[in-house]
């Protein structure tokens, strides 16, 4: 009698699920789906250059040569500064010279009074520093108040810092690694960097290799035995790159980029360390329709590269990318075709909502019976609960219920059977 009493008690858990309100989670299975409808600053345009493919699109959203006649822009991370001025870091060169020019690209600043612009281009951030030259430009506020950028790729993980996000930015060395058994493994290439929330700094580069030190400059210590994509189940192991790693949600992030699939993935990890965990689906690849206006209009770009996220409030707010209309080898320069930083928003409050309690029921499924208990019902929202986010907010989706009511069902048949 009591077996039965506890088979239909995890049904009715499970079955709860349709009486939940659960859309919002249905509907957000992927990181791909908590991008928000982009608002239109300027105008779209039908005679703006690039490929026909992209469609109609809004010019004055992130950093462009609207006339295409100077230069093409890459990179383009965002920071806000206290007066209330975006600063957008990134980097660009002569497009008559087209996309393999970006050996010779410099590191540039522009600024908005609209996080989704127009930036005006500033000019270079350290002109009297190895000409101006940078590539992978990656900005990020250090623990002090000040701010620090470092350069890769054409630079060897080259730091500048400054007390103000419009300069001047002062060389602080190159990036140290610590000796040991896997320090040649971080190579400087596509360099991004994290303030933790225990103060330490996070790096990741290009392979997925991860370093932690005290300070900016280093010395990072290596993290692990190798690049991250080969500890991953599921994960794609080859053509990886533009990994960019944040904290939010009671999470460690980083997406990464197949740049020959052209296609993103979202890993997670409670540590930022170890047990790194695929999430469902994709971060995000070009041909999707996750590029939308407030007015239903849809861009696709070719190619949709160094990925970077804009955060408020612990959340992330915004994406920016690397926008090119063709392929690299198509855009040979004086041909209408280049590339641009363009700024996507984002529910970053839904996504952690929804990752933070996938993270939630994976720990309780794999604690203690009576820890475990006492899980299964705080992981159960009341009904007419929200997170606030447009996606994934308080309800909980059928497959969560699911699972937990055959955890209820498995622990209760378990502590029976104990105390029989």
């Amino acid at each position: 009698m009591k077996k039965t009493k506890i088979f239909f008690t995890g049904l009715l858990i499970s079955v709860a699920a349709v009486a939940l309100p659960i859309s919002s989670t249905l509907a957000a299975s992927q990181y791909m789906d908590f991008f928000k409808p982009t608002p239109i600053v300027g105008s779209l345009s039908t005679t703006a250059w690039g490929a026909s493919v992209v469609g109609p699109r809004d010019q004055s959203n992130g950093l462009e040569d609207k006339t295409l006649t100077n230069y093409v822009y890459w990179d383009g991370g965002i920071i806000k500064a206290p007066d209330g001025t975006y600063h957008m870091f990134g980097s660009r060169w002569n497009q008559v010279d087209g996309h393999y020019a970006w050996g010779s690209s410099v590191a540039i600043h522009a600024t908005s009074s609209n996080l989704y612009g127009p930036y005006i281009d500033q000019g270079m951030l350290w002109p009297n520093d190895h000409d101006g030259k940078g590539h992978n430009v990656f900005p990020l506020q250090l623990k002090d108040g000040r701010y620090g950028i470092v350069a890769s790729e054409t630079l060897p993980g080259t730091m500048y810092i400054a007390d103000n996000l419009n300069g001047p930015w002062v060389k602080a060395g190159n990036m140290q690694i610590a000796s040991g058994p896997y320090a040649d493994k971080f190579t400087m290439s596509n360099v991004s960097i994290m303030l933790r929330p225990d103060g330490k700094y996070e790096a990741i580069q290009r392979n997925g290799v991860i370093a932690i030190a005290d300070s900016f400059v280093g010395p990072y210590v290596v993290q692990g035995s190798g690049p991250l994509w080969n500890q991953i189940s599921g994960m794609e192991t080859t053509n990886i790159e533009d990994p960019v790693i944040w904290y939010s949600g009671g999470l460690y992030h980083v997406i990464a980029n197949q740049w020959n699939a052209g296609k993103a993935f979202h890993l997670t990890s409670v540590d930022g360390i170890k047990n790194w965990k695929l999430q469902p689906g994709y971060a995000y690849y070009p041909t999707a329709d996750f590029i939308r206006y407030t007015n239903s209009t849809v861009n696709h770009y070719t190619k949709l590269e160094r990925p970077s996220v804009y955060k408020e409030n612990g959340h992330v707010v915004a994406m920016t990318f690397s926008a090119l209309d063709v392929e690299k080898w198509q855009d040979g320069g004086n041909d209408k075709h280049g590339s641009k930083i363009i700024v996507v928003p984002f529910d970053g409050e839904g996504l952690d909502s929804t990752t933070s309690r996938s993270a939630a029921v994976a720990a309780t499924s794999s604690s203690t019976v009576s820890t475990a208990s006492s899980s299964v019902v705080s992981a159960i929202p009341a009904s007419g609960s929200s997170s606030g986010g447009s996606k994934g907010g308080g309800s909980v989706s059928i497959w969560e219920l699911l699972c937990l009511g055959a955890l209820f069902c498995a622990l209760r048949t378990r502590r029976l059977a104990s105390n029989n």
